[in-house]
């Protein structure tokens, strides 16, 4: 059983790893223009240096080419992971803005770091460092004590805080973040004290377990870097189908006044899509901004009347209630549409026919744009209906 559990460990390092570096590579061009970001893409990035120096195939690899070099690859591989818990240190202080925090880290860092080294040379000639399962530790046991102090510390500190701050933030991809970045560096303690209780009890019966640990760790750090990159893509994913369904009623109100239009509409639907006239995060804000535009000027063209008879002929097919304004809307703007391209002269002031629905309203005061686009979208759906496309008369 214990074997099982080690050799299933050991086989998630290389996925652990290479999601590691994927997601740090992802992350990269946001995080360093980001203070904030900046130390958790840094201690993901150091983990995934000293999580790839630390893999079975690596590790085999050094010892083959002597003492010296595997010597060397440890060393590194140590220091490296010191680095990557003084920038957990680092990435909780700025998180929750700690000045004094920050400061410590970078100087707790440092001090582990030249422990290290120096216990290092101060040692007896050696390979690569170990903490076999029989025998003392390689180099020595205080530097492996300096090595776990360093882990454990920034581990439970950062534990600690990330829960904390889980809970108070009101940012759902925060929270998130902080949640996965929290329990992936909990495995990675658990990992420490697995060593410590080695190192000080010559306590084995956690070592199966321990690659288990290091690569689910690795797992969920890269999951919680990415969480805003899957935020962003499901915001751009949602902003990608409200611009497809408000397609054909934007582009048939552009097409009847095509002066509310900041930019020149492309050919047809996916091309406006794959390639839109302004920047991606604005597509919907501006075709939204257009249709209530048009929505505003044909309004001059609906007959007074309209709006009440297009209710009571949406109500008589079984429309249901909280989309019939939607529904009645499409019918009018139609006729209205019908209207300005036969040239017919409008009305304006109060003799328009138009009482603009409330998601519209709200909106144009400062309301919140998504309800109107959410507003809009049933317009759309109930604008390509074959339903709207009788005329609904006015007496």
């Amino acid at each position: 059983m214990a074997a099982d559990l080690t050799d299933f460990g050991n086989w998630l390092a290389v996925p652990s790893v290479v999601c590691l570096w994927l997601a740090v590579l992802l992350r990269a061009p946001g995080a360093l223009r980001s203070p904030q970001q900046r130390g958790l893409w840094l201690a993901v990035a150091t983990a995934a240096a000293a999580m790839t120096l630390n893999l079975p195939d690596v590790v085999t690899y050094a010892m083959t080419r002597g003492a010296a070099y595997a010597h060397t690859i440890g060393l590194v591989r140590n220091l490296i992971g010191v680095l990557s818990a003084g920038a957990v240190l680092y990435f909780v202080a700025a998180t929750t803005r700690g000045r004094r925090l920050q400061l410590a880290s970078c100087a707790a860092t440092a001090a582990w770091l030249s422990a290290l080294v120096a216990l290092d040379a101060a040692a007896a000639g050696h390979g690569t460092h170990a903490m076999p399962p029989v025998g003392d530790p390689v180099p020595s046991l205080a530097y492996w004590l300096v090595l776990i102090s360093a882990h454990v510390v920034a581990n439970t500190v950062c534990v600690s805080l990330c829960w904390r701050y889980s809970r108070r933030t009101e940012s759902r991809g925060l929270a998130a973040g902080l949640r996965l970045f929290g329990l992936g560096t909990a495995l990675a303690g658990l990992f420490w004290l697995a060593y410590l209780l080695k190192a000080l009890f010559a306590s084995t019966w956690a070592m199966p377990a321990l690659p288990l640990l290091m690569n689910l760790h690795g797992l969920l750090r890269a999951a919680a870097i990415l969480v805003p990159t899957l935020f962003t893509l499901r915001r751009t994913c949602a902003d990608i189908a409200t611009a497809w369904r408000l397609w054909p009623l934007w582009r048939d109100l552009v097409e009847a006044v095509p002066h509310v239009a900041l930019n020149k509409p492309r050919s047809g639907r996916v091309m406006e899509l794959l390639w839109p006239p302004v920047p991606r995060n604005l597509l919907v804000y501006r075709k939204v901004i257009e249709t209530r535009d048009a929505i505003l000027i044909l309004g001059e063209y609906v007959r007074p009347g309209a709006m009440e008879q297009a209710r009571s002929h949406v109500a008589g097919q079984g429309i249901p209630e909280q989309r019939r304004t939607a529904a009645a809307l499409a019918h009018v703007l139609k006729d209205a549409r019908r209207a300005k391209l036969a040239g017919l002269p409008g009305q304006t002031g109060e003799a328009a026919g138009l009482e603009l629905p409330e998601a519209i309203q709200s909106s144009n005061a400062g309301g919140d744009l998504a309800d109107e686009a959410r507003f809009l979208v049933d317009v759309a759906e109930a604008y390509t209906s074959p339903a709207t496309t009788e005329e609904v008369k006015v007496p």
